[in-house]
């Protein structure tokens, strides 16, 4: 095996590592325990991190959870039925809001 083929398989090697470890990060976010963590989780999960409702929190009062709940099905066509926005919403507003 040459040299150059062997640099660039440890290359690929690390690059692999490294891909695996900074991915694995984007896992660890967990909600906080409650009713409606489990579809908030999952719902919004779906589509973006969940790092995201941490990093905005404890700010958003109950009407702007509501109002970014709304924004993500309606602008961004999010497949959430009613029932699991209003549970959504009430989770965000008691765990993460002001």
């Amino acid at each position: 095996m040459s040299t150059v083929y062997r640099a660039a398989l440890i290359g690929i090697g690390f690059l692999l590592v490294a891909a695996t470890a900074s991915r694995a990060d984007e896992f660890a976010i967990k909600l906080k325990p409650g009713p409606g963590a489990e579809v908030t989780q999952t719902q919004c999960a779906a589509c973006h991190s969940l790092d995201y409702i941490q990093m905005n929190s404890p700010f958003p009062k109950r009407a702007v959870w509501e109002a970014e709940v709304n924004k993500m099905i309606n602008a961004f066509g999010a497949m959430i039925e009613a029932e699991d926005a209003k549970t959504i919403i009430d989770y965000l507003a008691k765990n993460y809001g002001s």
